[in-house]
């Protein structure tokens, strides 16, 4: 049937001289239909803040790629190590890696503080420079002339300290290639010292030695751990604060008759001939001399700084290291507690708290080893000891798209961590080997539409309209269907 056009008046439609009116669900105002009004406005608030809420949240996406560092590209290594019990003195920080790199000693990036066994810091930093090379390890011509050196032990060695105002011990053990060099011109160096100031008649200086293998605990109490070494024991600096013990330091400089009696005379130099005078020095007076170094006050180091290598398999070694001194395998102990070993630019705070919010299954293991403690026990069954850490490390990245472009966000290093005790016949070291993963993570992050999102507002707000009005228009015609039933009118 066709129907002409009509007009509305008064809520009354004509068309075609028929008259039609509007539903009487929608004009009549009813206590269910203002209930569904209400829960309607309520689904649609509810609905636009869940969309609102997926819009504002951030979408990622993960792969696994080949990295896409650079040729060339260095891996910065992070670490602070406390060793209880291996000397300052000695500790050296060595990186070496598969295509042949091998640096020896590392010290413009790496720092280093004497410690208590309790890991308690006793100072400030040792030896921020490093240790002059020694080039002349004895006489060319070695002549023996006797024994001039006193011979020390645990019974006589607090007593000669607190008699001569300078007492200068050579540590040393008989087993030792060095120490054997340095025997003649230590004894004649001596010789010539104690004719030129008699310990009885000036009594300023005085030269002795120990044997480090008869004095195992005078050689501990004073750090010992590499042959030969050459303490200075200067007495008057600290004579309130430790009842007139001596202060005392290394001496690195060459080992020829020649150059250790030079040294010792600059010892005597300021130091007033009468023998019961105390060598209250004054200290602005004193010159810098680089073959002279305090000696370590305690037997522990907290080595701490960076280091920075190649992205390929390598190493991290550090060990009790000298081109001039010997060391007792059994009496090196490299027991460490790691504070931090983390690869990769360090992450602030607000850094890794973002990455977490982005990724929650990252940035857990970014310093696995940290807080572990690697503990050997002193003795014979546990001499000789070398602890080894395998890392394998895994790169991951976090960029942004935008305009189909990538934008690097940041990068972060993570590592799996096995760690193992090595007896060994040679001198114990710590090993930490790593090893880049040629693979890296990705995690993009996607951007959301906003025309997506105006499309899906749009969608909710009539999907709940539409729903709305057919489930009033159902709720009020069975209303008037009951009404109906009840008044026993026929349908």
């Amino acid at each position: 049937m066709r129907l002409a056009a009509g007009v509305w008046v008064n809520g009354v439609c004509f068309v075609s001289g028929r008259i039609g009116k509007i539903p009487r669900d929608l004009t009549e105002a009813s206590l269910s239909g203002a209930g569904l009004s209400i829960v309607a406005a309520l689904a649609m608030v509810f609905l636009f803040g869940m969309e609102l809420s997926n819009y504002l949240a951030v979408n990622t996406a993960t792969s696994v790629i080949v990295d896409r560092s650079a040729d060339g590209e260095f891996l910065r290594i992070d670490f602070n190590l406390s060793f209880p019990a291996l000397s300052c003195e000695f500790a050296s920080v060595d990186v070496s890696d598969v295509l042949g790199t091998n640096r020896l000693n590392i010290t413009k990036t790496v720092r280093k503080y004497s410690i208590d066994r309790n890991l308690v810091p006793t100072g400030s930093e040792f030896h921020p420079g490093p240790i002059p090379t020694v080039n002349k390890h004895g006489d060319d011509v070695e002549e023996y002339h006797g024994d001039g050196s006193v011979v020390l032990s645990s019974r006589n060695f607090d007593s000669y300290s607190h008699q001569y105002p300078v007492l200068v011990v050579n540590f040393y053990a008989p087993w030792c290639y060095w120490s054997n060099r340095l025997k003649p011109s230590w004894e004649k160096t001596a010789n010539i010292i104690r004719e030129r100031y008699d310990p009885e008649m000036d009594g300023r200086i005085i030269l002795g030695k120990v044997d480090c293998t008869e004095e195992v605990d005078l050689c501990r109490r004073n750090h010992i751990q590499g042959y030969p070494s050459i303490r200075i024991f200067r007495k008057g600096s600290d004579v309130k604060e430790n009842q007139g013990h001596h202060d005392h330091e290394s001496y690195y400089g060459e080992r020829d008759t020649e150059s250790l009696v030079a040294a010792m005379e600059t010892y005597v130099a300021n130091i007033p001939k009468e023998v019961h005078v105390l060598a209250l020095e004054n200290k602005s007076n004193k010159t810098v001399d680089p073959a002279k170094r305090p000696a370590p006050l305690t037997s522990g180091c907290r080595i701490e700084g960076f280091v920075r290598v190649k992205k390929v398999p390598g190493s991290v070694v550090i060990s009790a290291r000298s081109g001039s001194h010997s060391f007792d395998p059994s009496q090196i102990n490299v027991s460490h507690y790691v504070t931090q070993f983390s690869f990769g630019t360090r992450l602030s705070s607000k850094m890794l708290n973002e990455l977490k919010r982005l990724t929650p299954y990252l940035g857990g293991h970014h310093d696995r080893l940290a807080g572990q403690s690697y503990l050997v026990k002193h003795g014979d069954v546990d001499a000789n000891v070398t602890i080894e850490h395998y890392l394998q490390i895994v790169k991951t990245e976090l960029v942004k798209v935008r305009s189909s472009k990538e934008l690097k966000l940041l990068e972060e290093y993570e590592y799996t961590a096995h760690s193992s005790l090595v007896h060994s016949f040679y001198v114990p070291v710590v090993k930490f080997h790593f090893e880049p993963s040629p693979m890296q993570v990705l995690v993009t992050e996607l951007p959301r539409s906003f025309s997506h999102f105006i499309t899906n507002v749009c969608a909710i707000i009539g999907g709940v309209f539409t729903v709305s009005g057919i489930l009033d228009s159902i709720f009020h015609n069975t209303l008037r269907l009951v009404k109906k039933v009840e008044l026993g009118k026929n349908i």
